[in-house]
């Protein structure tokens, strides 16, 4: 079976991925009177929600090409960072009693702040958007192209995806994205989450039902028999199944910014945060969330791993193809991951629209006129982009390599050191210069970011072009 450019691809998802803005299942709108009534409980599931995004697809290639010790460190480390970046986050927005991501740029540095802000949230989530539907327009014809049997497309409407991309826009996304507020999500928030739940048990259970080294096999379209490769067949344990506790190869780099944006939640803490009122309480929901996705994304990484070792591609559920691409099982996860995804498009455009709201139009009262227009504009933009601009993922790889740090990194610890007094933290304390020393990591993530895409653009050596 085809497949889309898996690594290029790969890594812009997980930039982007709720990778950045993966459920908002909680944000409100600019008139939401949610406040105050949302539990502890609630509100660890609807932050662990935001965390999870498509980029789990991807743990296990960079297991593969970082080994599981090395991989395991760096997991830790983004997840504490990211723990501290919340802590940023809500410390700044106690003090001043803002709680959302634009008014808390505009109290530290006006207008500018402000703008900064919103258009890093605009750019994210547009980036989210276009790669999530990308998903659609690239497995969605698969997908259906394995259940009816179908040896060689025709040129049938239903296995082209652009129309399908169209379809899926206009049945599902639009109607979900025109309810006024974004809580009003939070059932088929839940049921996204459900489905990356089920791709997990499901990598856990092949790691014992699958051979190592697994026989490989193409399809016989006139005979409809599998054509067994037999090279990979062995009585005794083969060298490529004996996992590695550390790597480094050509590809490892790509391990960096899939695991820095592994845990972007950012933009929707603050709007729980609102429904917790507690600093306290919200720091704990942000723990725990961050300690259950940690070992959801160990699971998947280390289990994906250990099925298929140094063979595993950069988007895992292609690998299970190259054994049987009409498993039942990998069918049915194939149909949960893609109902995943487009489930979270309405809820990142939620944050898009409130966004150009607050740019645009900030001191204007909910408009349902407004609010129709705003979501049916974008996602015309969004369509368009998908269908007519196959490379787009390149220029949104770009945007998300710079608009994610600002959100992870950069904005909380210079919101921070701007907005918390300097008579109860001086510009010298142990706490600013630590908050410093994290948007200068901040940097550091972006430039490497944007140097491992642009070589991936020049290199040549992508193994999107041999890959399965």
């Amino acid at each position: 079976m085809p497949s889309p450019n898996n690594r290029h691809f790969l890594v812009h998802v997980s930039i982007f991925r709720a990778e950045t803005t993966k459920s908002l299942s909680l944000m409100p709108s600019l008139d939401s009177t949610f406040e105050g009534k949302t539990s502890f409980g609630m509100s660890v599931f609807n932050l662990g929600n935001a965390i999870m995004g498509s980029g789990i697809l991807g743990l296990a290639y960079a297991m593969a090409n970082a080994g599981v010790v090395t991989f395991l460190v760096l997991l830790t480390v983004v997840a504490v960072l990211s723990s501290y970046s919340i802590h940023l986050l809500l410390k700044s927005s106690g003090i001043v009693g803002i709680r959302a991501y634009e008014q808390l740029g505009y109290r530290a540095f006006g207008t500018p702040g402000k703008m900064a802000a919103g258009i890093a949230i605009t750019l994210q989530n547009i980036g989210a958007m276009s790669s999530y539907l990308y998903i659609v327009k690239y497995e969605f014809p698969l997908v259906i192209q394995a259940f009816l049997k179908v040896d060689k497309p025709m040129g049938e409407w239903y296995l082209n995806g652009n129309y399908l991309v169209v379809i899926v826009s206009i049945a599902v996304i639009l109607p979900l994205a025109l309810m006024k507020q974004l809580g009003y999500l939070g059932y088929t928030s839940g049921f996204s989450l459900s489905c990356m739940v089920f791709f997990l048990i499901s990598v856990i259970y092949k790691k014992f039902n699958l051979p190592c080294p697994f026989t490989d096999f193409s399809f016989n379209v006139t005979a409809h028999s599998p054509i067994v490769n037999m090279t990979d067949l062995g009585g005794q344990e083969d060298d490529a199944c004996v996992p590695k506790m550390a790597n480094l190869n050509s590809q490892t780099a790509y391990t960096i910014p899939i695991l820095a944006f592994a845990f972007v939640c950012h933009p929707e803490v603050l709007p729980i945060y609102t429904e917790l009122r507690k600093y306290k309480k919200m720091q704990h929901v942000a723990n725990i969330s961050i300690a259950v996705m940690y070992i959801m994304y160990f699971l998947a990484a280390l289990f994906g791993y250990l099925t298929f070792y140094g063979e595993v591609e950069a988007e895992l559920l292609h690998t299970y193809s190259r054994i049987d691409p009409y498993d039942t099982l990998i069918l049915c996860v194939r149909v949960a991951v893609l109902t995943a995804v487009t489930l979270t498009v309405p809820i990142v455009l939620f944050p898009v629209r409130r966004a150009i709201q607050q740019m645009m139009f900030p001191n204007k009262t909910f408009n349902w006129p407004r609010h129709i227009a705003i979501a049916f504009v974008l996602l015309t933009l969004i369509n368009l982009l998908v269908i007519f601009a196959p490379n787009i993922l390149g220029i949104f790889g770009i945007i998300g390599a710079t608009s994610a740090p600002c959100l992870i990194f950069i904005f909380p610890a210079i919101f921070y050191i701007r907005i918390v007094p300097k008579e109860e933290e001086p510009l010298r304390s142990p706490q600013k210069i630590l908050a410093a020393c994290f948007a200068g990591l901040g940097f550091l993530f972006m430039i490497m970011s944007l140097s491992f895409i642009i070589i991936d653009w020049t290199s040549g050596t992508s193994k999107a072009s041999s890959a399965h």
